[in-house]
């Protein structure tokens, strides 16, 4: 693989926020939440697919779902699926996938992509795509694409940009991961934020500068490089530098601290599927605005989502806003948007001592 564009589609989340549906030993990038027949995971694959050979693909995520990619993404490796031994959140994956890059090529693009999104209109996505790909080949950018927010959605992370007319790529001046309602709806009525959709592009070698400049105790972990990629040592090698690295996001570790960094806006259907809330706007709804089940009686109820098995009727009366959902030995019903609970949710659970996570 040379001179390649690397398509990295990190696959490592909890889907804490769409529990019980998402649970920690199949979170939701391994679901069929569209009901299309493929899951989210493979929904992004197919996608990149299209443009994209199969031997530029790497799957960071952890060795608890390692049998899950290899299951739903047969068409791959072993040595495509990059596994972390420790949740270190995207700073560490996209240190450690960038030092992997540099081996297999000094001189490859990288495209960064979340593995549980929604895009609808891929025509303007591969375009947007295409805009970031040759900003950062031509001048060494650091690009994000981001996507005109509609609602004050506290489940997207922002980026405020810096009004350049007639360029394609904005300059970044700030990233606000998941703010309270207030300031969502501050940045909505702005006009210069856009909800930041997790997708990067850059030259390898851009990014490893970035990270040895701002981060240089990570670099400093990882500049030998992964002297033995693929094999068990690099397992070892792994738990050891992991257990160094500090828990962090690139947009505040990395992205905020550079002002190499700009933003792509395009207009391509996106929905990051990050909460029950995001996944009842996208679902067809019913006169009272209801998402119900195929078994299910509403009398004096809307706007609620109900998700369970289909098996079983359920008869609701008098509910305004609430979400009904049935998975396994959980069953949940709670205020629809209310998904800053789910933490609180799990926690209490755990200590019941019962697995419900």
């Amino acid at each position: 693989m040379k001179n390649q564009t690397y398509i990295v589609i990190l696959a490592g989340g909890l889907g804490i926020k769409l529990w019980p549906q998402s649970r920690f030993n199949k979170p939701k990038q391994f679901l069929d939440l569209m009901g299309t027949g493929r899951t989210l995971l493979q929904m992004t694959f197919d996608r990149f697919v299209q443009k994209f050979s199969e031997e530029c693909f790497l799957i960071v995520t952890s060795k608890r779902y390692f049998h899950l990619v290899k299951e739903q993404l047969p068409e791959l490796s072993d040595r495509q699926i990059i596994i972390e031994p420790i949740r270190r959140n995207t700073g560490a994956s996209l240190a450690l996938v960038s030092y992997i890059i540099k081996k297999l090529d000094p001189q490859a693009t990288a495209i960064i992509s979340p593995s549980d999104q929604l895009i609808v209109n891929e025509s303007a996505f591969f375009l947007a795509l295409q805009q970031a790909v040759d900003a950062a080949e031509s001048g060494g950018k650091l690009l994000a694409l981001g996507v005109q927010p509609h609602t004050p959605d506290i489940s997207c992370g922002y980026i405020q940009y810096l009004e350049q007319p007639d360029e394609v790529a904005m300059k970044v001046k700030t990233f606000t991961e998941k703010p309270h309602y207030d300031l969502a709806e501050t940045f909505v009525n702005s006009g210069d934020f856009l909800w930041n959709s997790g997708i990067f592009v850059w030259k390898n070698e851009s990014i490893l500068q970035t990270i040895e400049k701002h981060l240089p105790e990570l670099a400093e972990i990882f500049e030998e490089g992964i002297p033995f990629y693929g094999t068990p040592e690099e397992a070892g090698f792994l738990k050891k530098a992991y257990g160094l690295i500090k828990s962090v996001t690139i947009n505040y570790g990395i992205l905020q601290k550079s002002d190499n960094v700009y933003v792509i806006q395009g207009g391509f259907g996106w929905s990051d599927l990050g909460s029950w809330k995001n996944l009842y706007d996208l679902k067809s709804k019913d006169d009272k605005k209801n998402v119900p089940h195929v078994n299910t009686l509403m009398y004096d109820t809307e706007n609620c989502f109900v998700h369970v098995n289909p098996d079983k009727l359920v008869v609701l009366q008098g509910l305004k806003d609430y979400l009904i959902s049935d998975n396994g030995n959980v069953l949940l019903i709670c205020k629809l948007a209310e998904e800053d609970k789910f933490r609180e949710f799990l926690k209490d659970a755990k200590e019941k001592g019962v697995d419900y996570t």
